[in-house]
């Protein structure tokens, strides 16, 4: 795979790749000197415009920390570990997992793929769940992200993922930002919405519980009640349509379900959202005026959304506002997703989930499931797969073995002291990873995989642009390419394979995946960032989806969708609602972050926000170590007093497992998507 090189005074080279963090896709050039990451600098003509943030810049320090895995291990039963070869990593792990498709059936075993792993990587795993083992019982962590996301817009449009590019926000007249902290989450995103703000006139809605920093810029603050979106949602509608500024021309043309959907607004009243909401209701008449009357509007959210039992619910809210407004299929407009990962978009791409093969298709299609049986040589499994929640509330039961690629559920999954116990029920666990993560701590064999900095693929990012991850510096010691072990993984459990290199791997993928059809390895290695779809290897990539109205599944379909309180409410002994998200300097559970000195500067340990009222109310002063608990669990953490978190709320960043917000979050789940309630559950607070 050929590389971009400068060769610089010092014998330096710099080797463009993508970044490793968020989804916005930043391409940058690692500094490379005598086989070390020595810096970072930006590329210009990419869609981060020359800029990076604080991750990026720090990317490369996490990659030679000497914490890095460098051989296969072997859990022995005293708990500690042994380093053993790749041949006896891999004959322990088929012979275990032929053992248990044999006696339990193949539905005995699941597989986690990765956000943070290539498109190839995953492409592979899933395949090799469905392909050697037999099972569907393959999920990636937008199950806890973006799963919501996938299934609402895939109703209301026909196509799960964000609709617009990422540099026509600049141009929209109306930005609404509603449950995203983009300066944290996607800086490089913010800067533009800021930048829209400040050199182009835009105006900003932000509504979140927390007063974060977007807002500053925003000409109507909403700050409403976690939990309380749809009401929101429903009553700006219903002001749009009271003031006969709904689009009526595209709805009569391009949608269907209207009316249905425009008589069930009726009880969304100022008063009742307000009371709802806790917003005030001129407030909230004064952001629907602005929405309704712009030209070109832009929605744009993340978790604050589809982490609630209505998540669904709240994507498809967001799908009617759009469509109501005519403000769907044309530039600086759509329903904008912002995913958290730098590949959760492409792990989900390629078929990294239970319920749909490769590229979205049906399992349940006839002809679709011959093409890939010819295609792959095998017989698919017809049973629908289970999620990440399902697997680990079956670990031990019907759930024997597993096997996790990149991700760190010890941390992630709500409920944390349960997901423990659950994980330690398996019979077997397998995790592939570069570090020794809180979960890699409780597995029975650790596979030592590779950094992107080490190998070769590509990340799609938010705004479905597939980019090139370019190798720059040797693997440490005997680890491996992670394609490259499930590579191995498919010969040794006997099935035979014909990849050479990773392009190889992408070509199948444009083949069997119709969205990625024209996204072959000799575009990409050239450099060319295409959007898919891409039907074929001209096109040039779609910019922006449903255009002209021409949605994916038809028409657009409005939905139905009312007030669900939360799973649970505040009560006497749980007086506060907990809600959590991300901060700048950390990312995801840490196991990349927490090795960078740089961001470990400026975010040494974790800490709750409380409301000054709520901090006088139980006697608790800034900077004081509280006790935080829930019926689920208990910390210790560092309380920080600030009015930028309304009364009766309390926020905590999730990222770190010394006081693992996690411990204390419900594992209620949305019925559809099966995403857990991470945004609210009721807590109490004790000063210490």
């Amino acid at each position: 795979m050929s590389v971009i090189t400068i060769q610089q005074k010092g014998k330096t080279k710099l080797v463009q790749t993508t970044c490793p963090y968020c989804g916005v896709g930043c391409q940058l050039y690692l500094k490379v000197r005598n086989d070390r990451i020595v810096g970072v600098l930006p590329v210009t003509d990419a869609v981060n415009e020359g800029k990076l943030c604080i991750k990026g810049w720090t990317c490369h320090e996490f990659v030679h920390h000497p914490d890095r895995l460098t051989t296969p291990l072997k859990r022995e039963d005293d708990g500690t570990f042994t380093p053993i070869s790749w041949d006896e990593a891999y004959d322990i792990i088929i012979k275990k997992f032929m053992e248990y498709k044999e006696k339990y059936g193949p539905d005995s075993i699941a597989f986690f793929g990765s956000s943070k792993c290539t498109n190839e990587e995953n492409y592979l795993l899933q395949k090799y769940a469905r392909v050697v083992i037999g099972t569907n019982n393959i999920d990636n962590c937008a199950r806890l992200c973006h799963a919501p996301t996938v299934t609402g817009l895939v109703y209301a449009f026909g196509s799960g993922a964000m609709t617009n590019s990422i540099a026509e926000v600049e141009n929209a007249d109306v930005i609404f930002v509603i449950g995203s902290n983009p300066t944290h989450q996607h800086p490089l995103y913010a800067r533009r919405i800021i930048k829209a703000v400040l050199e182009k006139g835009a105006k900003l809605i932000v509504a979140d519980p927390r007063a974060i920093d977007l807002a500053e810029f925003a000409t109507i603050y909403l700050p409403h009640n976690p939990g309380s979106d749809i009401a929101l949602v429903n009553g700006m509608m219903k002001v749009i349509l009271d003031n006969n500024l709904e689009d009526r021309e595209f709805i009569e043309n391009f949608t269907e379900n209207f009316e249905e959907f425009k008589e069930s607004l009726n009880k969304y009243t100022l008063d009742y959202v307000s009371k709802i909401t806790g917003v005030d209701a001129a407030l909230i008449k004064e952001a629907a005026l602005l929405f309704g009357k712009a030209e070109s509007a832009a929605i744009v959210y993340a978790m604050g959304i589809t982490q609630h039992i209505v998540g669904v619910s709240n994507v498809l809210s967001l799908a009617n506002l759009a469509m109501l407004t005519g403000n769907i299929g044309k530039e600086s407009t759509g329903v904008n997703p912002l995913r958290g990962h730098n590949n959760v978009q492409g792990a989900c791409d390629v078929g990294a989930l239970p319920d749909v093969l490769p590229g979205y298709q049906k399992y349940t299609d006839e002809k679709t499931v011959k093409f890939f049986e010819e295609k792959w040589k095998c017989t698919l499994p017809t049973k629908a797969g289970l999620t990440v929640t399902e697997i680990i509330n079956q670990a031990g039961e019907q759930i024997k073995a597993l096997y996790i690629m990149g991700e760190n559920p010890m941390v992630s999954e709500p409920n944390l002291n349960k997901t423990e116990k659950k994980l330690k029920e398996l019979d077997f666990l397998v995790v592939q990873d570069i570090f020794l993560t809180e979960t890699a701590q409780i597995a029975d064999i650790v596979l030592p995989g590779s950094s992107f900095a080490e190998k070769e693929g590509t990340f799609t990012n938010t705004e479905r642009r597939v980019q090139l991850v370019r190798r720059a510096v040797p693997l440490p010691g005997k680890a491996k390419e992670d394609w490259i072990i499930i590579k191995e993984l498919f010969e040794r459990s006997g099935y035979k394979t014909s990849y050479r290199h990773i392009g190889d791997v992408l070509d199948e993928m444009a083949e069997v995946m119709p969205i990625y059809r024209g996204i072959t390895y000799e575009r990409v290695k050239k450099g060319e960032y295409i959007q898919w779809p891409c039907p074929n290897p001209t096109h040039p990539g779609t910019k922006f989806l449903h255009a002209n109205g021409k949605f994916s599944r038809g028409k657009g379909r409005f939905s139905i969708n009312h007030h669900l309180e939360p799973a649970e409410r505040p009560n006497r002994k749980y007086p506060l609602v907990l809600t959590t998200g991300r901060i700048l300097f950390e990312f995801h559970t840490r196991s990349l972050t927490k090795r960078s000195p740089t961001l470990q500067a400026h975010a040494p340990e974790p800490f709750v926000e409380i409301n000054p009222d709520d901090a006088f109310r139980f006697h608790i002063k800034d900077g004081q170590k509280i006790k935080v608990e829930s019926t689920r669990g208990e910390i210790t953490i560092k309380a920080i007093v600030t009015d930028k978190i309304k009364p009766g709320i309390v926020f905590i960043p999730w990222h770190y497992a010394e006081a693992a917000a996690n411990l204390l979050t419900i594992d209620a789940l949305d019925p559809q998507a099966k995403i857990p309630e991470y945004k609210v559950c009721a807590v109490k607070i004790t000063p210490l």
